[in-house]
């Protein structure tokens, strides 16, 4: 009998959030998964198939058990302390709660079994129950600006822009640290793993670098320097480039992490922000924070196919998708509002009133095998 990956990988790990240690997880496979051949098919006649990192986001149905919760929008809001919970069925607010100091994005954990809301001011995560959408817990580790965990998911990282550096540590074993790693440039951000998990690429803001760090060693390995604002990161479907969203030159810069250079500039608009990636993986979206509109890249020319702008001004941030790949969902940093579009047609389906300095939002369940943290980042 053949079994679905997904499936073991939810019957497994669908327990309790990692405040304690939990029992050892089986681990999904990394690579995406694949149609196996039939008994009498020789596995020789069949051609490679081609690399897509994402391809486990695409179907566009949430895996079960998860499939059984009602969907919600969690919306951390840096400048109150708080988190909204939207209903996206209705684009309304139906709970909130506060949580520690400085919220800046809702992390899924890689199993799914928990939300974490980095607290960067109170050096603390804040533990949501996705089956009852409210809080049950702290974990204290120091600044929290972003959390991710590596595709095998035995390690999570802590990335503490404050400090300079980011923590690889044990979520199940008490978080217990394993090594840091010193970023020598002002304002680590966001990153994006390799195709095979073994090294990230991570954003420094306020430096115009992005560094590359071995997962497997956990050491810095590499720099590449960019220039202007460099914010957001994406590896391309192909895995073979990784894409920067670059705030300060208002567009995209796109990098060959072999030979750690700038292969191509993509122009999208004035403070272009975050990524999301499009549920046929033929897109990137991009935020233009500072003009309050929306680029759509295609991987396959790398450049902008289409622009949406949002009816009187803006400034998205961090994105989403719902599960169908319809709607695009963004923080609007400046504004307390959080923006849906209709990525059919382009245009703006709600605007709803959310705290203060809104941020990584994050819509779950979604589609994909296990999270990579940040805001929701599926493979």
């Amino acid at each position: 009998m053949i079994v679905s990956p997904a499936g073991v990988v939810f019957a497994v790990v669908w327990t309790t959030p990692y405040l304690s240690p939990p029992p050892p997880a089986e681990v999904a496979p990394n690579g995406p998964v694949r149609v196996l051949p039939a008994p009498d098919v020789q596995t020789s006649s069949l051609p490679a198939s081609p690399v897509n990192v994402y391809a486990n986001t695409m179907s566009g149905v949430v895996p079960c058990p998860l499939c059984k919760l009602p969907p919600r929008v969690y919306v951390p809001n840096s400048g109150a302390g708080t988190v909204d919970v939207i209903d996206p069925l209705t684009f309304k607010v139906i709970d909130h709660f506060a949580v520690g100091s400085i919220p800046h994005h809702i992390a899924p954990a890689w199993d799914m079994s928990a939300l974490y809301v980095d607290n960067e001011g109170s050096s603390s995560l804040t533990v949501i129950n996705p089956k009852t959408g409210k809080p049950t817990g702290t974990i204290s580790i120091p600044f929290p600006y972003n959390l991710y965990f590596t595709p095998d998911g035995t390690k999570a990282i802590d990335v503490v822009e404050r400090l300079q550096r980011i923590e690889f540590r044990d979520p199940h074993h008490g978080w217990k640290l394993l090594a840091s790693v010193g970023i020598p440039w002002p304002g680590a951000d966001h990153m994006d793993f390799s195709a095979d998990g073994s090294y990230l690429m991570i954003s420094t803001e306020y430096s115009g670098v992005v560094a590359k760090v071995d997962v497997i060693k956990m050491k810095l390995v590499g720099f590449v320097k960019v220039g202007g604002l460099p914010i957001d990161v994406k590896v391309s479907p192909d895995g073979t480039v990784f894409y920067v969203s670059n705030q300060g030159l208002n567009g995209v810069s796109v990098i060959d992490p072999i030979a750690m250079k700038v292969v191509k500039f993509i122009p999208t608009g004035r403070g272009a922000h975050g990524f999301q990636i499009s549920r046929d993986t033929k897109l990137l979206y991009v935020s233009n924070r500072l003009e309050g509109s929306f680029s759509v890249i295609s991987f396959a020319t790398r450049q902008v196919v289409a622009k949406w702008i949002i009816p009187g001004g803006g400034s998205p941030d961090m994105l989403q998708l719902n599960p169908a790949g319809t709607q695009l969902w963004a923080s609007g940093r400046y504004n307390a509002t959080v923006y849906v579009m209709n990525t059919v047609t382009g245009k703006l389906i709600a605007k709803i009133p959310v705290g203060s300095e809104d941020h990584g939002l994050t819509y779950f369940p979604n589609v994909g095998l296990h999270s990579l943290g940040h805001n929701g980042v599926y493979r």
